[in-house]
């Protein structure tokens, strides 16, 4: 595998905070690499210094010559221009390539990957939504062929058709960085995983899932080594501070040690907290949340929900899931009352509070302070009872007390997402309902939401792209079918899909059989029975999938012990298991539902 770029002894800092502190990367081709760490660590600055729109404040970075670096980032820019295919020859400079054939062909590949991403070419760009921007910023990238694609947060916006093209195009690419919090994005396609933690780039072999068994390992050593550095320096403290006595006879030497102590601890930066999340459900509900009979929704002539009746019950914790555009957003204000349908009834349930979280962030007004927007007119949030002071809730957040009184329009994007979480979350609600909260926010703060709505007792309802966060968190899922149609199906994301895939695979095996052998009329009662093979087969999954686990559970504790290609092919090994084990469930869920 050859170089395509080294960065060494990088050194980055915003103000008095480095981001980057001797820092040292490298990618070979290839690779994959998924770039991540907390909110403000600096990833984002890092991606555009290998990009070469920003410069190291010290250091060395070389790429290997001819090697084309695009970046797309997180809020993609599209020049003015009369269509979006006009915007994007600007913003690739595709006028300025002297090789005419060579434009031709960046020109046809881009009308191609505009029609993969059902990007609307001939549109204005002023007009674009974030997600056909997005869309439309990929479709660029991919047509450029870039030796090394820079991603950044590139689900964000993106429906969960859409990431799945993008998870298939960009297994192709020769190299690739990625930023993003879809933690299924980064198991499918990454073969690296790099950790930006203060300052430092620390490499794991492997998708996600392996480094965080490796990091869970590592993280527990560095608490064993910090607490032995500290008492050690205690007891150098302790000594230099003895009588007149010890002072006259002490060792040179050992002051000396001390001194670097001292530097090293004052250099040494803590591990950033995490976000102390808590809902209070507040009152309960009635036990009907809402009912809907035969809803009927239209907007501009194109139907949107069609007879659509089900009932939401206290305590549901319901996702919706479908492409932009289906109407996820219009169906939660159906259900909330605040649209009425075109026809059909919608019943709301009784001591309803609800708290909604808008992926617009409307909610937000960029001219009112953090505390302003926290708690308007008080000092104080009051929580299940409780009262806390906006420092101290603010503080919980992320937010140091320097912040309280900074104008929301100086947050960045992951920063306005905390703050609304801390808005909703300041008052009881017993029905949370959440577009989109996980856009911007860094992987533990997404897992440590996941773990606060776990222990959230009030009625939910979730609009998410992220595949994982849908498993991790919905007991039901409501699916944008076709023309308008919702289905709702038993369990997240990955349970409709099994449920999904059941009878298109029956269809697909019947229309087979009709087509390759004579019809023979079907015996009474065979059609649901296993045969002696499959029974047989049935019977020896459980110990199956009890062997693959038990092995890939030994690799995970080994590897932090394992160094160069040995941690590399036990990487390997545990990802390939994970593709195993969907497998054998997959065929484990059918002769259980054929049985």
């Amino acid at each position: 595998m050859s170089l395509l770029f080294q960065i060494e002894g990088a050194e980055l800092a915003y103000g008095s905070h480095p981001l980057l502190d001797g820092a040292g990367m490298r990618l070979m081709r290839g690779e994959r690499v998924g770039l991540i760490g907390r909110n403000g660590s600096g990833k984002s600055s890092l991606l555009r210094v290998i990009a070469g729109q920003a410069t190291l404040d010290g250091g060395e970075m070389r790429t290997t010559d001819g090697v084309r670096v695009v970046l797309v980032e997180q809020e993609p820019v599209l020049p003015d221009a009369p269509t979006i295919r006009e915007s994007l020859v600007l913003r690739g400079a595709l006028d300025d390539m002297h090789d005419e054939r060579e434009r031709w062909r960046v020109e046809a590949r881009l009308d191609e990957y505009l029609h993969r991403l059902s990007v609307r070419a001939e549109s204005d760009p002023a007009s674009a939504s974030g997600g056909e921007r997005k869309r439309a910023a990929l479709a660029l990238a991919m047509a450029l062929e870039p030796e090394l694609l820079l991603l950044d947060e590139p689900t964000n916006h993106l429906d969960i058709g859409a990431i799945a093209l993008l998870e298939e195009m960009v297994q192709k690419l020769p190299g690739l960085i990625l930023i993003t919090h879809d933690r299924a994005f980064l198991d499918r396609v990454a073969t690296r995983i790099v950790e930006l933690d203060r300052g430092w780039l620390r490499s794991y072999p492997g998708n996600f899932a392996a480094y965080r068994a490796r990091k869970d390992q590592e993280l527990e050593a560095e608490k064993i080594a910090a607490r032995k550095f500290d008492t050690f320096w205690a007891q150098e403290e302790v000594w230099i501070r003895q009588g007149i006595k010890a002072r006259r006879t002490r060792d040179e030497g050992r002051v000396r040690r001390l001194e670097r102590l001292r530097e090293e601890r004052a250099a040494r930066r803590e591990r950033l907290g995490n976000v102390r999340l808590s809902l209070d459900a507040g009152e309960r509900s009635g036990k009907l949340v809402a009912e809907l009979e035969h809803v009927h929704q239209s907007f501009s002539g194109r139907v949107l929900v069609r007879d659509l009746s089900m009932r939401l019950i206290r305590g549901d914790r319901l996702g919706l899931v479908g492409p932009n555009g289906a109407g996820k957003s219009t169906l939660l204000k159906l259900i909330l009352g605040q649209l009425a349908p075109d026809s059909g009834t919608v019943r709301m349930g009784t001591k309803l509070e609800v708290a909604y979280f808008d992926q617009m962030r409307e909610q937000l007004d960029p001219e009112r302070t953090l505390a302003e927007t926290i708690s308007p007119g008080s000092d104080w949030v009051e929580m299940g009872g409780n009262r806390k002071h906006i420092m101290s809730y603010l503080a919980d957040f992320l937010f140091p007390p320097e912040r309280a009184r900074s104008p929301v329009s100086t947050l960045s994007g992951g920063e306005r997402n905390r703050l609304l979480l801390a808005r909703l979350f300041a008052k009881p609600a017993n029905l949370l309902v959440l577009d989109e909260p996980t856009n911007d926010l860094d992987i533990e703060s997404l897992e440590l939401l996941e773990d606060t709505l776990a222990d959230y007792t009030g009625t939910l309802l979730l609009v998410s792209h992220d595949r994982a966060f849908l498993d991790n968190v919905v007991t039901q899922t409501l699916v944008a079918e076709d023309d308008g149609h919702w289905q709702e199906y038993a369990g997240g994301y990955s349970d409709w899909l099994l449920q999904r895939a059941a009878p298109a695979e029956a269809a697909a095996a019947a229309s087979t059989r009709t087509a390759t052998t004579p019809a023979t009329p079907a015996r009474k009662g065979s059609g649901a029975k296993l045969s002696f093979k499959e029974a047989r087969e049935l019977g020896e999954l459980p110990a199956r999938i009890e062997s693959l686990e038990q092995e890939q559970h030994a690799l995970l504790e080994s590897m932090a012990g394992l160094k160069g290609s040995a941690m590399q092919d036990a990487a390997h090994r545990a990802t390939e298991i994970s593709g195993l084990l969907e497998g054998v469930y997959a065929r484990w869920e059918e002769l259980e539902a054929r049985r």
